[in-house]
């Protein structure tokens, strides 16, 4: 399994290392993500000056661009092989409603789900970090409950997660819903 992760926090974000090392049992991970925090970056491409691509002590590969050009870039060329699945998070807050159009942490998996690959958004609903390890377990079980899915496996799709900033014992069931009205002031 070949796994693309992204966020829009940077790569040094917490929610990136600990999401990194709950996927790491199953498979091939590619890091690769921006150098600062980009929030509200979108689905945005860097048209205006040319990229640059590092790689930071732990592995993780970084540019100086937005979510979208990460994956953009990994996807058309930059990793060697195309990616089963792009999981972009754990973001430092939710993204439950209006509000996606304008996250990076969407506009990511959103790129992943434009070149045909499934893709998945992970966010923790309250910014603190309170119980990531937790919220990187609930990810971790959904990656591997939708890729044991045969349809989920080379058809493209987009999930857009929110998990609750509790311990995983107090964690309800999966629940699919629409997006709520919620628009940042």
């Amino acid at each position: 399994m070949n796994i693309l992760l992204s966020n829009d926090d940077g790569y040094f974000a917490t929610g990136l290392r600990v999401l990194h090392e709950s996927l790491s049992p199953l498979g091939h991970i590619e890091v690769v993500a921006p150098e600062r925090d980009r929030s509200g970056a979108s689905n945005s491409l860097t048209l205006d000056r040319p990229l640059t691509l590092r790689t930071a002590p732990n592995g993780f590969k970084f540019v100086n661009g937005t979510p979208t050009d990460c994956v953009h870039l990994a996807v058309t060329g930059l990793i060697e092989t195309l990616p089963d699945l792009v999981v972009s998070g754990i973001n430092h807050g939710a993204n439950m409603g209006d509000d996606t159009i304008y996250s990076g942490t969407v506009g990511a998996a959103m790129e992943g789900y434009l070149f045909g690959i499934p893709a998945i958004a992970f966010s923790q609903v309250e910014k603190g970090w309170g119980h990531i390890d937790a919220a990187a377990a609930k990810a971790r079980e959904l990656v591997q409950q939708m890729l044991a899915q045969p349809p989920a496996v080379g058809t493209p799709w987009l999930l857009n997660v929110n998990i609750p900033n509790q311990p995983v014992a107090q964690i309800k069931p999966l629940r699919v819903t629409r997006l709520g009205r919620r628009h940042s002031a």
